[in-house]
């Protein structure tokens, strides 16, 4: 359960128990009740939208190269502070890591299986991702599952948390309306590793698949989209809400499935390609439903930094404690 549900669950007054002992028995920190987020200077993100296209085009910079890229273009910057807004953001540098072969802690890792897999049609592979959207004021994060022979995006999602929630909302709605692919491959965060995602998968019998850590290339059709959508969209826009950047983004991925022509694809559109090539399973019409759906979710208010994720094992422990201390508040 996360820290949002636990706190909807403290009662003011409560008949047993005083807040601090129910914030204590469902394993919130008290200073929530009191602390109100502190929004990132204009300066702030200014160079946070800065850094996200560096990034973009350089994804081996480090806070070090940023540094001095951002100097370069006149910027005062030192490195303490490139490296905290990177941090913000969730982004670093690509590079070797020494173990990187070691499974991360609790959860299961699933081989890549894309790695010299010829891709012949619609719903043979799926893949998804999360990146960030940088506002005017803040940041939202975007999830989207899309299908790899015709690169069109079959569901997406913003929020204003790095939670598992939205991106199973975005996989549910992809397998509803189109179907189930033979495999799905996804990076290694905590997201996609979580029970709840993993869950959804398994039960339609969908081959899971994996990304190698650090090797965003393994998922190179989604990293794409990213490129185009915020080179062509986000980057030429400052969003002043969340429900300026869910209609944005909806409209320029109405855009991106239905009328923007790929060479790739010998200058169709993803539609045209997932709808006319033989596929496995339902498929349905067109991307446009499913778009234009998503567009219409209610928007809700953004905060400038983003949730941290505990690891697995003491989330199970938190949550199996936290679900014997609901029973005794109930009571």
């Amino acid at each position: 359960m996360s820290q949002t549900e636990r706190l909807k669950l403290i009662a003011r007054p409560h008949p047993n128990f005083s807040v601090s002992a129910q914030y204590a028995l469902l394993h919130v920190p008290r200073s929530t009740l009191y602390y109100e987020p502190k929004p990132a200077s204009d300066e702030d993100l200014a160079l946070m939208k800065r850094i996200d296209a560096i990034y973009l085009k350089w994804p081996f910079y480090g806070a070090r190269r940023m540094v001095a890229e951002l100097r370069s273009e006149g910027h005062i910057v030192n490195r303490k502070r490139a490296r905290r807004l990177m941090r913000l953001m969730g982004i670093e540098a690509l590079y070797q890591k020494p173990n990187t072969s070691r499974p991360g802690p609790g959860h299961k890792i699933y081989p890549y299986l894309l790695k010299n897999l010829a891709i012949t049609r619609p719903n043979q592979v799926g893949c998804a991702d999360i990146t960030d959207i940088p506002m005017a004021k803040g940041w939202v994060y975007l999830v989207a599952a899309m299908d790899w022979f015709s690169r069109g995006v079959l569901a997406w999602r913003l929020s204003i948390t790095m939670e598992t929630d939205f991106c199973v909302e975005a996989l549910q709605e992809a397998l509803r309306l189109y179907g189930k692919p033979e495999i799905f491959n996804t990076d290694q965060s905590v997201q996609f590793t979580a029970a709840a995602f993993i869950d959804t998968l398994a039960a339609q019998e969908v081959r899971i698949s994996m990304d190698g850590r650090g090797r965003f290339l393994d998922n190179i059709m989604i990293e794409r989209l990213w490129r185009s959508l915020k080179y062509e969209e986000v980057f030429t826009k400052a969003y002043t809400s969340v429900a300026e950047a869910r209609l944005g983004i909806g409209a320029w991925l109405t855009f991106y499935n239905n009328e923007r022509k790929h060479q790739a694809l010998g200058y169709h559109t993803p539609s045209t390609v997932f709808t006319a090539a033989p596929a496995r399973g339902d498929v349905g019409n067109t991307f446009a439903g499913a778009v234009a759906s998503t567009c219409t979710n209610e928007a809700v208010s953004i905060s400038p930094q983003a949730q941290q994720q505990p690891t697995q094992e003491i989330q199970i422990m938190k949550d199996k404690a936290v679900a014997s201390n609901i029973d005794l508040l109930a009571a």
